[in-house]
């Protein structure tokens, strides 16, 4: 295979809402290349896209696939991703890696959900869009419909370069108004007959090549002074209209295609390889120290690791971008982020599970490797003389979660290597080992998601597994102040236990002073602090522990022990075993015994004084509330506000958004826990929503006594 230079490689991902027909349109774009001899078909497993097991078992696309087709001397690196929002981290990814994002649109239904949120991906990431409608010969295509809602949400910058002759089961033909050419084909598809624009569609085709003529020209100062003297440009004119129009994200191009029929794809890669972005003409991407990065040939070698994907027979092979110089097989490379050096033993091309060896890939130009040492995904490999590294790709806020175990607790270590290994083909599956919760917790993007994740453990790794509600985080804190003594006395022959303990606990806020006195039954307690020690707790919130024994009651040396009593009940709160916060804690008065005091005595002294002390000073639950962002079409507004009313949700403002309506509400954890599932069922599957952590509040009287009342049996259940 040629070694294409930075200025010959255009970098794309393909995405679109599930059904939209990516992995077809993989395989006619693959087809015409010249890559695959036969296209593959989705229903009986075959396609290039859709290799792995779990893929073919369930029917839908689980990761992306990296493939290139070389097409007139230039080499087209294409990502087909997942068209679920269960498996959004996969397109995340491609964006992040590529130039220009192919938005694939079912003509039966428009833009959906799935186009909406890669649509709003690509905005952040300021990356140039093309909108194809596809399955143009099905019954209820409706091109026309689809433009109009196109422009409804995404405004005057999409402009159609062609449009079918007709649609429904006999298409066969399509005008392209940027060539001014009637585009034709058999039933068979493929090369199709060129011929101009019969009579009756030329007023409506030169309509519309006025429009794109006046789009291209806006992109340039020149071409715009030859559109206002002429109102023509060339076609090479237009192209670098349209060219520098995709950069600056000031046009959206519409094609059409009908990928299943393979007709329009061979015009679509002439457009993708004519006009589309070269690297080297967009936005360099900056280092982690802020420095711009240039894609060139002749700066040093730095490869980022993008994608891991495990395949049986082979296991791991690690895709990456080469990000500046060149990378040869055979090189020794430094690891920026392990600090270990690894050897490129060889490189490869890839088309799905097909890879084809190079020797040499340059700036710009995407590739994979196999049995490499140390590398995991989001690494980068430096050559000599060279210390970048990349972390570019931010994935969303996690959606479901749920517990997972082993049917058999024999079986937990390999389930849980397992996972690490799977979470490096899929970053946004989180896998968290919580003390607090005493649960293995899976994160991920949906319930479809953590459905795919229990599949590949059943079947692949041969580990039976089973999901369990996660437990909430809950906190305990105390809403007023109280006091409690304990002694803890034990004699069991020569040197016994002796400890006792008097403390005060207050709830705890920034910036309040030290305390003078307290009053409890009509009797003063006056406060001498000694000692002042404040614990910035992990799980939030403080732990302000003074020492204020006077008369030598308690041994100075016996402190450390009786805060440690304290955080062990801190550790495991009183009320549901959850972790307690933002609690002052005063130690006043005690006793010692001369030879039976030690530091356990006064350890357990601590813990039960605290416990007591808690329980009597206005105890409360605090739950974990979320900022929710909901975007649901208008017409299930009334159905998704009423469901979010009944999870106690409150809303705090709606707004309209890409014809999408955008709901904002404050939500509690314990409620989101079968929402993914629940507005999928509302809006059937046309809604999406996003979650970010936002504060602790208090949970209501009811639910905090049915929350204590569940761990009293639990407790009881343990003993």
């Amino acid at each position: 295979m040629k070694v294409y230079q930075t200025n010959e490689i255009k970098n794309i991902a393909l995405l679109g809402n599930d059904g939209s027909g990516k992995t077809t349109l993989t395989e006619s774009l693959l087809y015409e290349a010249g890559i695959i001899q036969r296209r593959g078909r989705v229903s009986q497993g075959t396609t290039v896209s859709d290799y792995f097991p779990v893929e073919q078992d369930y029917g839908y696309s689980v990761f992306s696939t990296v493939y290139h087709v070389e097409y007139n001397n230039k080499k087209l690196n294409i990502i087909d991703c997942p068209g679920s929002d269960d498996f959004v981290g996969a397109a995340i990814t491609a964006l992040n890696v590529t130039d220009t994002a192919v938005l694939l649109l079912n003509g039966q239904y428009g833009p959906e959900v799935g186009t909406q949120n890669h649509f709003r991906y690509t905005e952040k990431l300021k990356k140039p869009v093309i909108f194809l409608v596809n399955q143009l010969d099905s019954d209820k295509c409706d091109y026309a419909n689809v433009l109009e809602r196109l422009k409804e949400i995404y405004g005057n910058k999409v402009v159609p370069v062609q449009y079918p002759l007709n649609e429904g089961p006999d298409f066969n033909a399509l005008i392209d108004v940027l060539l001014m050419k009637k585009y034709s084909w058999k039933p068979e598809g493929g090369a199709p007959i060129i011929e101009d624009i019969p009579a009756e569609e030329m007023d409506k085709a030169m309509e519309m090549h006025k429009a794109l003529v006046e789009a291209a020209a806006e992109n340039d100062d020149t071409l715009m002074e030859k559109f206002f003297e002429t109102e023509q440009l060339t076609e090479d004119e237009m192209r670098e209209g349209i060219r520098k129009g995709l950069v600056t994200r000031s046009i959206f191009p519409v094609f059409c295609v009908c990928a299943g029929k393979d007709m329009g794809v061979r015009r679509l890669m002439e457009f993708l390889g004519n006009v589309v972005p070269f690297v080297d003409e967009m936005p360099k991407v900056h280092n982690t120290r802020g420095e711009e990065v240039a894609v060139t040939t002749d700066a040093p070698a730095s490869i980022y690791f993008f994608k891991t994907g495990i395949e049986p027979h082979i296991g791991e092979v690690a895709y990456f971008k080469v990000m500046s110089g060149c990378v040869k097989a055979g090189d020794e490379l430094s690891n920026a982020d392990r600090g270990s050096k690894e050897r490129i033993g060889q490189i490869f091309v890839c088309a799905g599970a097909n890879r084809q060896p190079v020797d040499q890939l340059n700036a710009g130009d995407i590739g994979c490797a196999v049995k490499l040492k140390d590398v995991r995904t989001g690494n980068t490999l430096n050559g000599k003389d060279c210390d970048n590294r990349f972390d570019f790709i931010k994935y969303p806020n996690s959606k479901y979660s749920r517990a997972i175990k082993a049917v058999n607790e024999s079986d937990t270590e390999k389930m849980m290597s397992a996972l690490i290994r799977m979470r490096q083909e899929d970053p946004t599956w989180v896998v968290e080992q919580s003390k607090e919760l005493r649960q293995i917790i899976i994160h991920g993007q949906g319930e479809f998601h953590l459905r795919t994740l229990k599949w590949r453990l059943e079947n692949n790794e041969k580990i039976p597994v089973r999901f369990e509600e996660a437990r909430i985080p809950y906190r305990e804190t105390i809403t007023k102040t109280s006091r409690a003594d304990y002694r803890h006395k034990k004699q069991s022959g020569g040197a016994g236990q002796f400890g006792e303990v008097h403390l005060i606990v207050e709830p705890y806020a920034d910036g309040m002073p030290d305390p003078v006195s307290y009053t409890f039954n009509g009797q003063e307690f006056k406060m001498n602090i000694k000692s002042r020690e404040e614990v910035d707790l992990p799980w939030g919130g403080k732990l302000v522990f003074l020492n204020s024994v006077v008369g030598g009651a308690i041994d100075a040396r016996f402190m450390p022990a009786i805060l440690k009593g304290v955080m062990e009940c801190i550790e495991r709160g009183p009320l549901t075993g959850s972790y307690a916060r933002d609690v002052r804690v005063i130690v006043y008065d005690g006793k010692m015994h001369p030879v039976d005091s030690n530091e356990l005595s006064f350890m357990l002294a601590a813990r039960h004084a605290f416990a007591a002390a808690f329980r009597e000073a206005g105890p409360k639950i605090l739950e974990p509330i979320y900022d929710l962002e909901v975007y649901v079409p208008a017409d299930y507004m009334g159905d998704v506000m009423s469901d979010l009313q009944g999870r106690r949700a409150l809303i705090m403002g709606m707004d309209s958004e890409n014809g999408y309506q955008k709901l904002q509400a404050k939500i509690p954890l314990k409620e989101l826990s079968s929402y993914s599932i629940s507005l999928s069922s509302l809006t059937g599957g046309r809604a999406s929503f996003t979650t970010k952590f936002a504060s602790y509040e208090l949970v209501p009287s009811d639910i905090q006594q049915q929350l204590i009342t569940a761990h009293e049996a639990e407790m009881k259940d343990e003993d």
